[in-house]
C-alpha cells in the first residue's frame, strides 16, 4: 500500500515532535483512509523535504503525527513554467491545475479574458482562489511534488501582459512557429505560456498581445479545448526543454 502524503501548514516540522494535523487532512486520513495509530504516513510543509512519520493518536477531528526522520527530495522540472490560464468554466479549470502541477508548472496566474465565461465579484473570486489551492495542494499530494506551485490573484488579461518576462509564447492556431523551431531558451528566466478561455482569444486581445512581442504558437493543425491546450503545450516544453 502507498504510504499516503498529506500537505500541511506547519512552517517547521522537526524529527522527533509530534504534528497536529488539521480537521481536514486529520479526517482524510482517519475517516476517508481509514488508518489507524500506528500507520505510516509522509508530511510535507512545502520547504523541499519528506518527513517519514507515523500517526501516534486518532482523537476526534484530529490526527497527531510523530516525526521520525526526513529526506530531501527534488522532483521539480528544471524550467520555471508560469502559466497564464484563461479562465475557464466548471470544473475545466480544476483539470488544468491539477494536471499541470503534475507536469511541472510552477506558477499559475488565472486570467480574466473578453471570452471568459465566469463572472464573479471580488468575494466569490476569493473563494474561488481558496478552491483553486486546495485542488493544487491535493495535486502535490498525490504526484510526489513538495514544493508547492504558487496561486497568483486573478488578473484582468491586459495587467497581466505588463508582468511578461521575456520568454513569453501564447498559443495561437493560426501561427507559423512551433515550440520545436524556437531554439533554445534560458533555464534561469521564467517560461510564460498564455491559453485562452473556451473560444480562445479575441481578436483585439490577439493584436494586444502581439504589440507586446508575446511569441505566438501553435499545436498543431487540431483546434484543441482549453484544458488540452495547456497541458499539451506544458508537455512540449518539457519535452523540448525541460526533463521530458
Amino acid at each position: 500500500m502507498r504510504i499516503p502524503r498529506i500537505y500541511t501548514a506547519d512552517e517547521q516540522l522537526q524529527v522527533g515532535t509530534m504534528v497536529a494535523l488539521d480537521r481536514e487532512a486529520s479526517n482524510h486520513l482517519s475517516r476517508v483512509l481509514r488508518l489507524r495509530v500506528g500507520s505510516e504516513v509522509v508530511l510535507f510543509n512545502g520547504d523541499g523535504h519528506d518527513y517519514q512519520g507515523k500517526i501516534e493518536a486518532i482523537e476526534r477531528n484530529q490526527v497527531q503525527v510523530h516525526l521520525l526522520q526526513t529526506q530531501e527530495v527534488n522532483l521539480e522540472s528544471p524550467l520555471h513554467i508560469h502559466l497564464y490560464q484563461g479562465i475557464s468554466r466548471g470544473d475545466k479549470m480544476d483539470l488544468t491545475l491539477q494536471k499541470g502541477v503534475e507536469l511541472g508548472i510552477k506558477e499559475f496566474t488565472p486570467i480574466i479574458t473578453e471570452r471568459c465565461g465566469v463572472k464573479l465579484d471580488e468575494k466569490r473570486w476569493a473563494k474561488k482562489l481558496q478552491h483553486w489551492g486546495k485542488v493544487i495542494v491535493s495535486a502535490c499530494e498525490q504526484c510526489g511534488r513538495n514544493q508547492i506551485p504558487r496561486l497568483n490573484p486573478v488578473t484582468q488579461l491586459s495587467q497581466a501582459i505588463t508582468q511578461r518576462s521575456g520568454q513569453d509564447f501564447f498559443l495561437h492556431p493560426d501561427a507559423k512557429t512551433q515550440f520545436k523551431n524556437y531554439g533554445e531558451v534560458s533555464q534561469d528566466q521564467a517560461i510564460t505560456l498564455w491559453v485562452g478561455p473556451e473560444g480562445g482569444f479575441s481578436e483585439s486581445e490577439i493584436d494586444e498581445v502581439k504589440r507586446s512581442d508575446i511569441t505566438p504558437v501553435a499545436l498543431g493543425p487540431r483546434v484543441l479545448r482549453t484544458e488540452t491546450a495547456a497541458l499539451a503545450a506544458v508537455s512540449v516544453i518539457n519535452s523540448v526543454w525541460g526533463d521530458f
